[in-house]
């Protein structure tokens, strides 16, 4: 590794130091604990020695928060942020300006928010990527690092999807042209879940491009492109580009305006495979987006293939979990959320509901859980269903089309869960706001 690299753009946590810290830090309380011993070696050592912490934790991203007597050092595992030390100032700053060299923001501007984004070379062969975002605060600048690790990326497999969806989504996928559109808010797994598609569609004989703000994973054989706003090259202008290139598949990291949204339509609509996301509540909210975003109405029926909405709920933890029959309130609970679910894809429920419990151990980091899986619904676009949607219906009018054509909601797909013991109806109700 040459001296300039060193200095910016790398970080090195080697196997030997990835194993001392799996012996340090069991839990995300011992970061506390180790903290003192990381801060009396040099900056790039303790940056090296949060950041090999945090991959042990499983931590999606970790927040240096600045606080009136330094910042509180946070980190996200599973979905939910937990506090794992309180840093010193002279400790923040020196982690700050680290942090900020690395990742190839101005040293010398705190007052207004940056972007970046450096490399962790893990036992020296396998990268990670960062991504830095800087925010002037009251006591001084915040950074929030997301960590990127292409080991999290899922097949299509390893969603866990339904019975009932993985056959579904394979046929959609396989399609020459159309639009598949993943919903969901931000940190809902859209990504993750179109990454998936992409995997299992990708191979030598199809070209397929991306837009992307920003690449978060880089995948073998597939080119992938980036929106620079601030040099104009944003989602619609890489859009028009893209499709004189003569793609295959395209996947548009999110739908945000009309000229977006129309060109991906045309696109979809003259032999191309488009994968795109949209920030809507639910599956039935995605027409009346794109309508709100000013899309044809015309184009939308004929274009969507398909339509996905998503959330995250936690596993319980295996090592942990405790298994018990359902309390009454939970029985009842279940037993109406399911009501009237098609037999192909509830199967035979038991009389009395097993649930599992979160417990809490040191591999869980006391929480419980241990883990997260997809909950999804989905509108496949057949033609009655196409139909239905050239007449632009209300959110309330396309629900109630959805219930009689037998969609399962994402709330159910979770309550199908909890059936299973990979999660629990307070989880499932916490994500799904039921």
């Amino acid at each position: 590794m040459s001296p300039a690299r060193e200095i910016t753009g790398e970080v090195a946590v080697s196997a030997t130091l990835l194993s001392n810290l799996a012996k340090e830090v069991r839990g995300i309380q011992d970061i506390q604990t180790q903290l003192p011993s990381w801060e009396s070696k040099d900056t790039t050592s303790l940056v090296a020695s949060l950041l090999g912490a945090g991959s042990l934790l499983n931590a999606s991203d970790l927040h240096l928060e600045a606080v009136e007597e330094g910042s509180k050092l946070r980190a996200r595992i599973d979905g939910m942020l937990h506090d794992a030390a309180l840093v010193s100032q002279k400790t923040s700053d020196a982690l700050l300006s680290r942090i900020k060299l690395l990742s190839g923001i101005k040293l010398n501007v705190s007052d207004r928010p940056q972007d970046g984004r450096f490399t962790i070379v893990f036992k020296e062969t396998s990268l990670v990527e960062v991504r830095v975002s800087s925010l002037p605060s009251e006591h001084g600048e915040s950074l929030v690092l997301r960590i990127l690790n292409p080991q999290n990326l899922k097949t299509i497999e390893d969603l866990e999807l339904r019975k009932d969806l993985l056959p579904l989504f394979e046929k959609e996928i396989t399609k020459p042209n159309g639009m598949i559109l993943v919903t969901g808010p931000t940190g809902s797994g859209k990504t993750t879940t179109l990454y998936a598609f992409l995997r299992a569609v990708h191979r030598p004989e199809i070209k397929i491009i991306t837009i992307e703000d920003p690449i978060e994973y880089h995948l073998q054989g597939v080119s992938q492109t980036q929106v620079k706003p601030g040099k104009e090259y944003t989602f619609a202008l890489g859009l028009r580009a893209i499709v004189r290139q003569d793609p295959d598949v395209i996947l548009v990291g999110e739908i945000r305006d009309r000229e977006t949204a129309e060109i991906a339509l045309q696109a979809a609509l003259t032999g191309h495979l488009v994968f795109s996301t949209l920030h809507t509540n639910d599956a039935v909210g995605t027409v009346s987006r794109l309508l709100s975003l000013g899309a044809d109405a015309a184009n939308i029926a004929p274009a969507l293939n398909l339509i996905i909405a998503q959330r995250l709920v936690r596993k319980v933890c295996k090592e942990c979990g405790k298994k018990r029959n359902a309390t009454k309130e939970e029985q009842k609970t279940i037993e109406l959320g399911l009501k009237g679910l098609p037999k192909d894809v509830a199967g035979e429920l038991p009389q009395v509901f097993e649930v599992v419990e979160p417990v809490g151990c040191k591999a869980c980091n006391n929480t419980g859980y241990m883990g997260r899986v997809g909950i999804f619904e989905a509108i496949a676009l057949e033609e009655a269903m196409e139909a239905f949607i050239a007449k632009a219906p209300s959110i309330t009018e396309l629900r109630e089309e959805t219930k009689k054509a037998g969609m399962v909601t994402m709330y159910q797909d979770g309550l199908l869960k909890v059936v299973k013991q990979t999660t629990t109806l307070q989880e499932v109700e916490r994500v799904t706001a039921e």
